[in-house]
């Protein structure tokens, strides 16, 4: 599952199309602020970042769209995912961190180990950037931190109802998602 907008990604397509983008763009926007101050090579992207923003809003929000329940309602989904989704990479941050330390290593260390500058591994462990699947396997081998802490397991509601459709359809009893899985809530 896909829980982090790409920077690069976001800045190369020039614009959000959803509710959801647009919140993982303003967590990515709140984290840039911060990341400016000891990377200001990031300045400018941020620029793009927010003016890609005030455009979505502009669009989507501006007292001359038409906002229904239903908007409103997709708005509070898409910030309650972004919110779980941020809380998932901050802990991830912090479980690496911890393990790094125990063993003696640094963010720059895990770098090099990973073949990463210091300025990507930041962007890396602060979610700016995502990690690829071959460096949360190395970070799992490595310290031995359970892939669930690396790795979302969520299913996407987008996917649930296909999964469950599917499911009916092979009608084998002992295949089966838990309830949770099912769920609407991205809990």
């Amino acid at each position: 599952m896909k829980t982090q907008i790409d920077l690069k990604q976001i800045l190369k397509k020039g614009h959000i199309s959803d509710e959801i983008g647009l919140e993982r763009a303003m967590i990515l926007d709140r984290k840039l602020r911060l990341l400016v101050k000891g990377n200001p090579e990031l300045g400018d992207e941020r620029k793009q970042l927010r003016a890609i923003i005030k455009e979505y809003e502009n669009k989507n929000w501006s007292k001359d769209s038409i906002i229904s329940d239903e908007k409103i309602q997709e708005s509070d989904l898409a910030e309650f995912i972004a919110k779980q989704e941020r809380r998932f990479l901050e802990n991830r941050k912090n479980v690496i961190k911890d393990k790094i330390s125990e063993h003696g290593i640094n963010q720059q260390d895990l770098g090099i180990i990973l073949g990463h500058s210091k300025s990507y591994m930041s962007e890396l462990m602060n979610g700016i950037s995502p990690f690829n699947n071959r460096d949360l396997i190395i970070i799992h081998r490595l310290f031995h931190i359970k892939l669930e802490n690396l790795i979302p397991t969520i299913i996407p509601q987008k996917d649930r109802s296909k999964i469950k459709a599917s499911i009916l359809k092979i009608n084998k009893p002992s295949v089966k998602l838990a309830k949770v899985d099912l769920e609407k809530s991205f809990a």
